[in-house]
């Protein structure tokens, strides 16, 4: 049985680690706030370029996108840089290489981006060989930092004729994959078949190649955006999720400790009254 005074100290150190937690989860719970705010106006953002792209293409000859299967491929994977929060990097890995699998190209034509170090740990560790990697943001003040580097390292690919690239991150806890280009022009195309807004369709000056580009160049921007946040809420909700469990865990224990504290300090007032009333007969010289 342990003593009173070793009881004390777990006792404090189980405290110290309970509010350890319950800083994190008010952090995780401010984090996901952020992000909820960065993906309305996102949301925002995205219907007005959407809004020009209707402009830009209506009228126009839309070309249709090719379809042919790729020989080279380029993929961005959002994960973590820190732990805690699960199996958020392995079951994101897992869903990477099924889907990575099924566009039958070999490792060695895949040129793959890793955001977040443990993500690019877990790739190399299953034989899938990153070509770079970046470190996840920290907040929501970092994501257009990062946004900006992926979008230069999409510039080099494109350089190098791979034409293929995907988006693969988690979205509400599950791992989604999102085509980047090539760009379905058709899709876009269907806008300039939605009825506008007013009365006035508004007219621009620029040569309608590159507004187009501009604008497709924004979608991409957007897309990575949006990858980049809902990963880093998918991440954060998991990371919640493991501090109210982590939460749970350290109040039961430090409720056991408590009791068998209270117990044992019980027990030692029992015996130390035993011992005064047996003194007191003694003295006394009652039987």
């Amino acid at each position: 049985m342990e003593t009173e005074q070793a009881l004390r100290r777990r006792i404090k150190t189980v405290g110290e680690l309970r509010a350890i937690v319950r800083t994190m989860k008010a952090l995780a719970a401010v984090s996901g706030r952020q992000y909820e705010a960065v993906l309305k106006s996102l949301g925002e953002y995205s219907e007005t370029v959407d809004m020009g792209l209707q402009v830009a293409l209506r009228g126009g000859n839309r070309r249709p996108s090719r379809k042919r299967p790729p020989a080279r491929l380029a993929a961005v994977i959002f994960g973590s840089d820190v732990g805690l929060c699960g199996r958020f990097n392995e079951d994101l890995v897992a869903f990477a290489l099924d889907k990575l699998n099924g566009f039958q190209v070999p490792p060695a034509g895949r040129s793959i981006l890793a955001v977040g170090s443990r993500i690019d740990a877990r790739l190399n560790e299953i034989g899938q060989p990153v070509a770079e990697s970046l470190p996840a943001p920290g907040s929501a003040a970092g994501i257009g930092a990062t946004v900006k580097l992926i979008l230069a390292r999409l510039d080099q690919w494109r350089e190098q004729s791979i034409e293929r690239m995907v988006l693969i991150y988690s979205q509400a806890g599950a791992p989604e994959l999102l085509p980047l280009l090539p760009v379905d022009l058709e899709r876009f195309g269907r806008l300039a078949c939605e009825p506008w807004p007013s009365h006035v369709l508004p007219s621009f000056s620029l040569d309608a190649e590159p507004l187009l580009a501009a604008l497709i160049r924004q979608h991409l921007f957007i897309s990575l955006f949006r990858a980049c946040t809902e990963s880093l809420s998918a991440e954060n909700q998991m990371r919640l999720r493991a501090m109210q469990a982590a939460e749970k865990n350290i109040q039961e224990r430090h409720d056991e400790l408590l009791a068998e504290f209270r117990h044992q300090r019980q027990e030692t007032i029992d015996a130390e009254l035993l011992d005064i009333g047996a003194g007191f007969e003694a003295v006394s010289g009652e039987p």
